[in-house]
This record gives C-alpha cells, sequence and structure tokens, in this order.
C-alpha cells in the first residue's frame, strides 16, 4: 500500500466526566425567594438536588403561643403573602372550629369573594413569574397589570395591598364599601380577555411547550407519597380539592355554588371555554400541566366570584362580627386545612383554656411540594431546573415560618 493511501491512525481518548456541585441560590432569580438548591451535576445532567430552607425563618409559630389569636392574624398574612387574604382564612376558620362558631350568610358570601381574588392574584403572579424564568418578559407584564386591579379592590376593602388582615375571627373587619360589586365586576370584565392573551403568549407557544412539555413528571402516586396537594396534585390528574371535599365546615363555604374541580380526568380537562388543547409532547403530571391547571382554575375562581357577588347582596346578616382580643378559648384542640392557592394550608390549635393558645402549629403546602423536587429533577437538564422548580409554585414565607 503506497503511504499517501496509508489508513490514518487510531487516536484512542480516555474522556470522563467528573460530578460537579452548584449552588443555585439563595440570590437566584428562579428560585422564588430565598430558596438554595444544591446541584450535583454530571457534565450538563443533575443527578441529585438537594433544597435548603431556613434563610426566612421568623419564628411564626412561637410567636403565635403569645398572642391572642386575632393578635397573631397578622402574622398569618406573611406566610403565604402573595395569598394573605387565604391564609386569614384557614387560621380564623380553625379558631371558629374550637369555639363552634357559625357565621351569617353574608360574611360566608364575603369570604368566598375574597378568597377566589386571592387565588386569582396568586396564580397570576405564578403565571407571570414562570414565565420570566423561562424568558419571557411580556406575560410578566400582563399578569401583574392584572393583579394590580385586585389589589386595588384590596385596598379599598381594608387599606392594605399585601398584607390584608381582613378576614379574622367572627368574620371581617369591615363591610364592602359602596360601589365595590360594581369595582370588582369591573375588573373582572378586564381579566376574561387578558387570559386568552396568556395562552397565546404561553400555554400554546412553541418554545414555551418545549421547555415544559414532558419534563418533571410527577405521577399520581409520587404525588400523593409526598403529600403534594393543590396545583401540582391535580396537574397529575388527581381529582381533589377540598372546596369539594374537604370537611364540612370548610365545605359548607362553596354549599350551593356551581364549579368544577381542575384536573385531567377521562383525558380531558373540566372547561366551557375553548382554550387551548394539550400539546401531544405533554405528559400527565409535567410542567406544562401544572401551568395549566392554575390557567383554568383562574376562570373557576372569577365564575365562583360572580356567584358570591349575586348571593352576597341579598345574604342575610352582617359581615360578620370579630370576637374580642380577650376572649378566652374553650379547652382542647383543632386542626383545620382549607384549599390555598398553593395547596392545603392547614393549622392546629392547642389551648389549655386561657385567652392565648398552649400550641399553634401550620402545615405548609409549599413544603410537601418543594419535597419532590429532588425526584423531579434527576435525570434532567441544568437549564430544566428552573423550569420544574417554577411549576411549583413555591412561596418560602410558608416554609420557612
Amino acid at each position: 500500500m503506497s503511504p499517501d493511501k496509508a489508513e490514518p491512525k487510531q487516536v484512542e481518548f480516555d474522556l470522563h466526566t467528573d460530578e460537579l456541585l452548584i449552588n443555585m441560590g439563595p440570590q437566584h432569580p428562579s428560585t422564588h425567594g430565598v430558596l438554595r438548591l444544591l446541584l450535583e451535576t454530571d457534565g450538563e445532567v443533575v443527578s441529585n438536588v438537594t433544597p435548603h430552607i431556613g434563610y426566612l425563618h421568623r419564628s411564626a409559630e412561637k410567636i403565635g403561643e403569645s398572642l391572642t389569636p386575632r393578635q397573631w392574624i397578622p402574622y398569618t398574612d406573611r406566610l403565604d403573602y402573595l395569598a394573605a387574604v387565604n391564609m386569614n382564612l384557614g387560621w380564623a376558620m380553625t379558631v371558629e372550629k374550637l369555639l363552634d362558631m357559625e357565621l351569617p350568610d353574608k360574611a360566608r358570601h364575603l369570604r368566598v369573594i375574597v378568597a377566589e381574588l386571592g387565588r386569582i392574584a396568586s396564580h397570576l403572579v405564578a403565571a407571570g413569574t414562570y414565565g420570566l424564568d423561562l424568558g419571557s418578559f411580556t406575560p410578566f407584564v400582563y399578569t401583574f397589570r392584572e393583579r394590580e386591579r385586585i389589589v386595588d379592590l384590596f385596598e379599598a376593602v381594608c387599606g392594605a395591598r399585601l398584607t390584608y388582615s381582613y378576614v379574622t375571627i367572627g368574620g371581617a373587619t369591615a363591610d364592602l364599601p359602596p360601589g365595590w360589586l360594581k369595582q370588582c365586576e369591573a375588573a373582572l370584565a378586564k381579566l376574561d380577555p387578558v387570559i386568552d392573551e396568556l395562552h397565546t403568549l404561553l400555554t400554546s407557544n412553541e418554545v414555551f411547550i418545549r421547555r415544559t412539555a414532558g419534563v418533571g413528571v410527577l405521577s399520581a402516586e409520587m404525588a400523593i407519597d409526598y403529600g403534594c396537594t393543590g396545583p401540582v396534585l391535580r396537574g397529575s390528574g388527581v381529582d381533589w380539592d377540598l372546596r369539594r371535599d374537604g370537611e364540612p365546615r370548610y365545605t359548607q363555604l362553596y354549599e350551593g355554588y356551581k364549579f368544577e374541580v381542575i384536573a385531567q380526568t377521562g383525558g380531558q380537562y373540566p372547561s366551557d371555554h375553548d382554550y387551548p388543547a394539550v400539546p401531544g409532547s405533554a405528559t400527565l403530571g409535567d410542567n406544562w400541566h401544572r401551568f395549566y391547571v392554575r390557567m383554568l382554575e383562574v376562570v373557576q375562581s372569577i365564575d365562583l366570584i360572580r356567584q358570591a357577588m349575586d348571593r352576597y347582596g341579598s345574604a342575610a346578616g352582617s359581615h360578620g362580627e370579630p370576637i374580642k382580643l380577650s376572649t378566652k378559648l374553650p379547652k382542647g384542640e383543632a386542626y383545620m386545612e382549607t384549599e390555598a392557592p398553593k395547596g392545603q394550608m392547614g393549622f392546629m390549635l392547642v389551648s389549655d383554656g386561657t385567652a392565648v393558645p398552649w400550641r399553634v402549629r401550620a402545615r405548609s403546602s409549599s413544603f410537601s411540594n418543594l419535597s419532590v423536587v429532588s425526584e423531579l429533577c434527576r435525570g434532567c437538564l441544568l437549564a430544566d431546573v428552573p423550569s420544574v422548580l417554577g411549576s411549583l409554585d413555591l412561596v418560602m414565607g410558608e416554609i420557612d415560618r
């Protein structure tokens, strides 16, 4: 064989990668608060994720053991500060359970209005920041513009724009001001078309689908095993919502209301609206489904608010009478969970018969939802970690407490 036709020399390379530890947070913008994730990576592939929490710990539960239940209401605002009124509601209903207190119909419908407004505001933040995590800025502007209208409604009711302390033990701190219902309907009317725009910008956007569909798949069995609740659980196809399936004291809040639990059963979602179909690349329980559940829940909440406003005008009774600060609690204990925007939020109260609780504890929905992040990220690419984390819609205030 002539030299110019000689076979090329075979060169062997001994290539290998080393495991690398990467700190994501607590200052990273996509961690949604002061959360630190310790990522173990092999090249671009994530082998393990270890969450480190506690950066926002404020001893809220211990403080609750040195204050009366009504004085502790402002501390519940700081748990899920993006849905403060829903935190107020959970604690108020727990104390009312211990006191065996019943509320007038008007106060019941009032609570449905503000609780569902809080749910919409929370889901709008979740959708906007999720788009921001994945490189889309426009949805963030849209969602915060609509949330601002809801915040204006809360400001008109109680004077606050973030931490409301509005729903309290015995009802609410004040009745709705004159003209408020018309202002609320106007805000909802402006929100309706924005939902369609968000579906165009995110839900059916090809880039968004590629970043979320088939990523972070959480099976129904795993979601139940880890105690996941809320949209994270329903995004895996589990048809469970405390507004319908909770204990009677809570479900009677929504008694007579027509609404559907947003979960894919029988291969489809319950919706009377013509919204984007599930993309073929999506898998039940993935990031896309968790986002989609929240978008459809916003529509359900709008409908619930309109039903509540119709009932509120003709309801008997008042907005409720808040209990006195010196009210003594009966000896015993009470535990209650409500369907907060991010999942089931539970409060436990133990009383020794004085006006100040002996024990106060909170069950955080975000804590359980965070616990599954390691399973969801194992084997995914490094760039998919913010996508998985954002789909869980975590808030550190209720995790650290």
